[in-house]
């Protein structure tokens, strides 16, 4: 990976003035969006109903950014199912980087109501809101997930296929919605299709805890993990800055950036059974010696068998540039696994 992006975009980001709303805000991703932008003076408004986002996360960021930057940043409690919540949160923004979702394969299975309430009624709620407040940028999270059953690899923003669950279809639909807001009404948006994303506060505890976590938790713990299928599954493993970075370049775009879906991932594929050996040989480096061999269990209903992306089309309509693959991103994120996992045991 590079050691920076190809143009000066922390400089850009310092000086791009505004105010900015994430919401999701005390979530895995919108807490290091919030903790990026807030480090960079800019001042950002947080909205989170705290499904699945945690306070901690939000303590976290304030003790890192320190309590005069964190002056800049305005919380407010909401559920984006309420407009009035919506209305409030997007008055007297200027760019919206909307994170907060029901996510994960398998909760949308047991689930698809809920699922869909939160993805796509939430989603045009604020779709909506921020279009009557005039906002002058909206970026949403997508999902690789909307590729479905197309089987071509890499994938590429164009060619789709039929959606394998009813998360993908929640995240489909949102696409489908920002387009025709811009159609119906001139409201443009950037739509980003994350590819697997895992880094710190991710949360490793739960039913439809990200394989990532929830693997490094077991093996911290010394209890047995499961792997889904024969271990050939391969995912584009995507680390959490290069998703900050994806979200804050799409907010400063062009217009010829505007109205489109943009790939978020590195451009590599790691099956499961490399994963696992990435995540064993990085835990005995911290002296962490794991000794189990993998159990292996059906295939999980409504995931593909493989991702990867092009993020070709990012690159040159962004200026997107990963910083970190997939073992950069885990030997940063370890301390932070290995961190919660003692704070769990000492509970």
């Amino acid at each position: 990976m590079p050691d920076a992006p190809h143009d000066d975009f922390s400089g850009r980001l310092s000086n791009a003035g505004g105010r900015w709303l994430v919401t999701g805000a005390a979530g895995f991703i919108g807490s290091n969006i919030v903790e990026t932008l807030i480090a960079a003076d800019q001042e950002v408004v947080g909205l989170d109903n705290f499904a699945t986002g945690h306070q901690s996360n939000l303590d976290e960021v304030k003790t890192k950014v320190g309590d005069d930057r964190w002056r800049r940043f305005r919380f407010i409690e909401g559920d984006i199912r309420d407009r009035e919540a919506c209305a409030r949160a997007v008055d007297g923004v200027d760019f919206v980087l909307h994170q907060a979702a029901l996510g994960s394969v398998p909760r949308s299975m047991a689930d698809p109501l809920n699922s869909h309430d939160s993805n796509v009624t939430g989603f045009v709620n604020l779709l909506d809101a921020a279009r009557l407040a005039r906002v002058k940028r909206f970026v949403y999270a997508s999902s690789s997930s909307v590729y479905g059953d197309e089987p071509n690899l890499p994938k590429r923003e164009e060619r789709v296929g039929q959606p394998l669950s009813p998360y993908a279809a929640t995240k489909a639909i949102n696409e489908v919605y920002a387009q025709v807001y811009e159609q119906a009404f001139g409201f443009p948006s950037i739509g980003l299709r994350y590819f697997n994303v895992f880094g710190p506060r991710q949360d490793p505890n739960g039913a439809y805890a990200a394989v990532i976590p929830k693997w490094l938790s077991a093996m911290t713990a010394g209890r047995s993990i499961e792997i889904y299928g024969d271990g050939t599954t391969s995912r584009d493993f995507c680390y959490v800055a290069n998703a900050v970075q994806a979200n804050v370049r799409a907010a400063m775009a062009g217009d010829a950036a505007q109205n489109q879906v943009y790939n978020v991932a590195v451009g590599g594929r790691t099956s499961l059974v490399e994963l696992f050996g990435l995540l064993r040989d990085a835990l005995s480096r911290h002296q962490v010696h794991y000794t189990k061999e993998p159990v292996f269990g059906d295939f999980r209903p409504g995931d593909a068998m493989h991702t990867e992306a092009d993020i070709g089309k990012a690159s040159r309509l962004l200026g997107f540039a990963p910083t970190h693959d997939i073992s950069e991103g885990i030997a940063e994120a370890l301390p932070w696994y290995l961190g919660m996992a003692r704070r769990t045991a000492a509970q």
